[in-house]
């Protein structure tokens, strides 16, 4: 299967490179900057909704004819009590108190939401070309619905145990996120973070466990890569194809906010960590005030999706202040530019 995934890049001509789906700062004006400049452009469609996916799907297929890649979540949402919501709220009172913000009738809805069959009709009927996943792989009907359109399925490893469950399901390519990433880990196996490993470990890991079980599974390498040099040993351990994110978020076509932008480029950016905070999922960031005060993992914060509830009241109040500012362990190597300069330094030796 994944030699199709392969064979359908090699006859666009595409550069071996997918931009990392990035929800909530951008749209589809990257994924189409890094297709018209020979890369694989992909739209995240977890906060978004159905009408838009298919409004932003129709305005790619408009400007480009090259292959792009739709992601989206497949969490499952857990109970979310009253006692989990209060456990929250009493460790953000302090800051509710001091921003005067109001803390009755917080809305328990919205955010992220997973894969679901409406979806997945609306992908099918409109012939996607790739299709990734975070958190694992919706249920076989689901993805059979995808798989059943022609679409090529991609999904995230972060351990061995994770690729070998991926490739019991057929998929035609393994993003192999080392520790390294920024933004959320796509972790669904075994929530141990002692489990997590560095790209330059996973990558070649990955790549023995597939050779020895003569799978055709496209290596994707994921994480700290950030340049030219970062590139190269990405494809020297095993990958096929590189998946690069903090490196586009500093591209002209890129929604990142002006003060992302600010973080990325100050020597705050060499500073990240692994975090619960912002919406209960372990996501890496540049270290802000509000992470060391809480403590990176805090064990109050409730589970992905829900943390984001309680934290988004303060977030209105005090944008900057409560912001998640996502960036992988390289972000000091990202430059400005367009996408087409981007990628052009990833694949230019010494850049």
């Amino acid at each position: 299967m994944s030699k199709n995934l392969l064979n359908l890049l090699h006859h666009h001509n595409a550069k071996p490179i997918i931009q990392a789906p990035m929800a909530g700062v951008q749209d589809s004006k990257l994924a189409i900057a890094v297709c018209q400049s020979g890369g694989v452009g992909s739209l995240p469609c977890a906060l978004i909704s159905l009408e838009k996916v298919e409004q932003e799907i129709n305005a790619i297929r408009i400007a480009t004819d090259m292959p792009f890649n739709v992601n989206f979540f497949v969490h499952k949402n857990p109970e979310y009590t009253d006692s989990v919501h209060q456990n929250w709220l009493k460790t953000l009172q302090p800051y509710y108190d001091k921003l005067q913000v109001d803390n009755q009738n917080i809305p328990l809805t919205g955010g992220r939401k997973p894969f679901d069959k409406a979806q997945a009709e609306l992908i099918a009927e409109l012939k996607v070309p790739i299709v990734s996943f975070h958190f694992g792989l919706p249920d076989d009907n689901l993805l059979n619905i995808v798989k059943q359109s022609g679409a090529k399925i991609l999904s995230t490893a972060t351990t061995i145990n994770e690729a070998k469950f991926l490739i019991s399901k057929g998929v035609d390519g393994i993003i192999a996120q080392g520790l390294e990433s920024g933004g959320h880990r796509g972790i669904f196996l075994d929530k141990d973070l002692t489990t997590q490993t560095g790209t330059f470990s996973l990558l070649p890991n990955i790549a023995k466990l597939l050779k020895s079980s003569n799978s055709d599974v496209t290596l994707i390498g994921a994480g700290g890569i950030s340049d030219s040099a970062t590139v190269a040993s990405a494809f020297e351990l095993g990958a096929a194809l590189v998946q690069v994110g903090t490196a586009f978020l500093l591209a002209d076509e890129c929604n990142t906010t002006l003060a992302h932008r600010a973080m990325l480029q100050s020597e705050q950016a060499q500073h990240t960590a692994l975090t619960n905070i912002f919406s209960g999922g372990i996501a890496r960031g540049i270290i802000t005030p509000l992470m060391a005060e809480l403590g990176f993992i805090n064990n109050t914060a409730p589970d992905f999706p829900n943390a984001s509830f309680v934290l988004n009241p303060l977030k209105n109040a005090d944008n900057q202040t409560f912001s998640s500012f996502w960036a992988g362990q390289n972000a000091p190597l990202a430059k400005t530019g367009s996408a087409k300069q981007i990628i052009e330094n990833l694949f230019t030796k010494n850049n």
